[in-house]
C-alpha cells in the first residue's frame, strides 16, 4: 500500500467537495521575526507591542499576511501540489487578530471546476477558510489554481465557474474596537499622513526596490509549509517550462505590502483582499518595485477614528515604478514589467 501522497490532480477534485487540511500549526514569536526579516515590514502595529497596546490590543498582532500565508500553506498538499500557477483571489476577508501562541488549522470546500481545452489541466475553485484554537475565523478567500491532470482523456463529470464579487463589503469587515482618543501616535507610526490626506484616483510610488535571494524565497515558503514543487526542485523544475524555480508569489505580495510603507506607513492592517492576479512568474535576482493607486476611499458605519482605503497595488519587476506601469495602450495586456496586480482594503486612522 502507497503510504506517500501524490496530490489531487484535476480530476479528484467533485464540486462541493470539503478538505480538512492537516496540519495544524501555532504561532510563534520566531515566526514573526524570521517573517520580519525576509520581508522588511515595518507597519507599526505589527513591530511594536508597545504601539500595539496602545491601540488596544493585548500585544503586537501577527502581520495578517503572515496569517494568510499559514493558512495557504495548509491548502496546498491537498489542493496545489500538482499546480502549473496559481491563478488569482476574491472575497478574501480578515477576521479575528492573530497573536503569537494561536494555533490555526484550515479547511477548503471545492466551488468551481473548469478543465481547459488543451485537456491537460483544469481550474480549481477553492473557498478556504483559517481559523484559531477558539474556531474564530482569521482569514477566508476564494482562489483559483490551474491543476495538471493525471489522464488528459478522463472527462470530468460537472464543470462551474462561481460567480465572484469585484470587491468585499464594507459590511463584511472585521473592526478592532475604538482605542482611545489621541492614542495613535503619528510620529511613531513613520507617517503624517491619515486617511482624509487621501484622495480616489490618488498614484504613489513607492520608491524602493528589493532583490530576492534564491535562500530568502524558499525560506519564506519554508515558514509557510508551502510545499508546492515548483519553489523547491530545480531538480524537476530544470526540466520544464523555465528551467528553474519560481517564486512563491505570496512572496511578491509580501514585498509589494512592506515596499508600500513608504507612502502608506498608516495603513495598519488589511481588512480584506477583493482580488489579485500574478501577471508573470519572478526569479531569483528579480528586483520588485511596487506602486498603488487609491480605488476607493470608505467610510465605516459608526467609526470616526479610522477609515478604509481600496487600493490597487502593482508590484514590477527590474522596472522603477516612477511612471506607474499597469496595462499597455490596448488595455488589456499588462506593461512586460508588471508580475503582480492586487486589489486590497486596508485600515487606515483618522485624525481627530
Amino acid at each position: 500500500m502507497n503510504k506517500t501522497n501524490p496530490g489531487n490532480f484535476f480530476e479528484d477534485f467533485l464540486l462541493g467537495l470539503d478538505i480538512r487540511h492537516a496540519t495544524p500549526r501555532t504561532v510563534t514569536a520566531g515566526d514573526v521575526a524570521l517573517y520580519q526579516g525576509l520581508t522588511g515590514g515595518r507597519f507599526a502595529l505589527a513591530s511594536a507591542a508597545t504601539f500595539a497596546v496602545a491601540r488596544g490590543y493585548a500585544t503586537a498582532p501577527v502581520d495578517d499576511l503572515l496569517t494568510f500565508h499559514i493558512v495557504f500553506g495548509k491548502t496546498v498538499p491537498d489542493i496545489s501540489l500538482n499546480a502549473v500557477a496559481n491563478l488569482g483571489y476574491a472575497e478574501g476577508r480578515f477576521g479575528v487578530p492573530v497573536f503569537p501562541g494561536d494555533t490555526l488549522s484550515a479547511t477548503s470546500k471545492v466551488i468551481g471546476l473548469k478543465e481547459n481545452s488543451n485537456r491537460q489541466t483544469g481550474v480549481v475553485y477553492v473557498r478556504s477558510t483559517g481559523r484559531n484554537q477558539r474556531g474564530e475565523m482569521v482569514v477566508d478567500y476564494v482562489r483559483w489554481v490551474m491543476v495538471r491532470k493525471r489522464q488528459s482523456d478522463v472527462t470530468v463529470a460537472e464543470e462551474q465557474v462561481p460567480v465572484l464579487s469585484s470587491k468585499v463589503a464594507v459590511e463584511s469587515f472585521h473592526l478592532p474596537p475604538a482605542p482611545m482618543a489621541g492614542a495613535y501616535d503619528w510620529g511613531l507610526a513613520g507617517s503624517p499622513f491619515g486617511w482624509d490626506d487621501y484622495a480616489e484616483g490618488e498614484c504613489i510610488d513607492h520608491v524602493d526596490g528589493v532583490t530576492i535571494e534564491e535562500a530568502e524565497h524558499m525560506t519564506a515558503t519554508r515558514l509557510y509549509q508551502n510545499t508546492a514543487r515548483v519553489h523547491f526542485n530545480q531538480h524537476s523544475e530544470g526540466e520544464g517550462r523555465f528551467g528553474r524555480r519560481l517564486i512563491y508569489g505570496g512572496h511578491i505580495i509580501s514585498l509589494a505590502r512592506a515596499l508600500s510603507f513608504n507612502g502608506l506607513a498608516n495603513a495598519e492592517r488589511v481588512l480584506a483582499i477583493n482580488g489579485g492576479r500574478h501577471v508573470a512568474p519572478c526569479f531569483a535576482g528579480d528586483t520588485i518595485y511596487a506602486w498603488s493607486r487609491v480605488e476607493e476611499k470608505l467610510t465605516l458605519p459608526g467609526r470616526d477614528d479610522v477609515g478604509a482605503l481600496r487600493l490597487r497595488t502593482f508590484a514590477v519587476k527590474n522596472h522603477v515604478a516612477t511612471a506607474f506601469p499597469e496595462k499597455l495602450e490596448n488595455g488589456k495586456d499588462y506593461d512586460p514589467s508588471v508580475v503582480l496586480d492586487f486589489d486590497y482594503t486596508v485600515l487606515v486612522p483618522r485624525r481627530p
